[in-house]
């Protein structure tokens, strides 16, 4: 008895094939397949008993499908793709300094305010360190703070000393910091 699509009989006892086994997901199982076939690079199945080499469908965008791939895989923290025919990986694409990309991005984003990026291939951007800041999106390094402001940790910006206290430090990270005013002094 010959195997029917979405099946597939390993070898003969006897003379006879064996029973039909489901092709597993991951694989196709064409009509008389002793073996199920692995579903091509780029592409996913699912499910149990695919009859053809299209499996269920094109990968994911933001993920790779290797061959024999039963569900797609994300790229990694760090690494992006927008397209839907990765089969590693190696293909997603790495992120630019100044931008962060989670697992399973399509695209990279640019760091925010207040934080920044220096090196490629990150998930996540970093916050400006206390006493600096960063204005601008998509930055590399963050600023020092200006005198008469302070600037805490993920400053967008500095932020000025309360009125009746000044500063002339660049480093400052609380308004704690800003020294007040002597008596007949504003």
């Amino acid at each position: 008895m010959p195997c029917t699509p979405g099946y597939y009989c390993r070898g003969n006892v006897r003379g006879k094939s064996t029973l039909p086994i489901v092709c597993p997901p991951g694989n196709y199982c064409s009509e008389g397949a002793a073996e199920p076939s692995a579903c091509q690079g780029g592409r996913y199945g699912s499910t149990r008993g695919l009859t053809t080499a299209a499996c269920s469908g094109a990968c994911e965008r933001g993920s790779f499908c290797a061959e024999g791939a039963s569900a797609p895989l994300p790229c990694s923290g760090g690494t992006y793709s927008n397209k839907t025919d990765l089969t590693s990986a190696d293909q997603c694409t790495p992120t630019d300094k100044g931008h962060f990309a989670p697992t399973g991005s399509t695209q990279q984003t640019p760091c925010g305010p207040g934080t920044v990026q220096l090196i490629t291939r990150k998930a996540t951007c970093d916050k400006c360190a206390a006493g600096t800041y960063q204005a601008g999106e998509g930055e590399q390094a963050c600023v020092a703070c200006e005198p008469g402001s302070y600037c805490p940790e993920g400053a967008s910006a500095p932020l000025s000393c309360s009125e009746g206290s000044y500063s002339t430090d660049t480093n400052l990270s609380s308004a704690s910091e800003c020294t007040e005013t002597d008596t007949g002094h504003f």
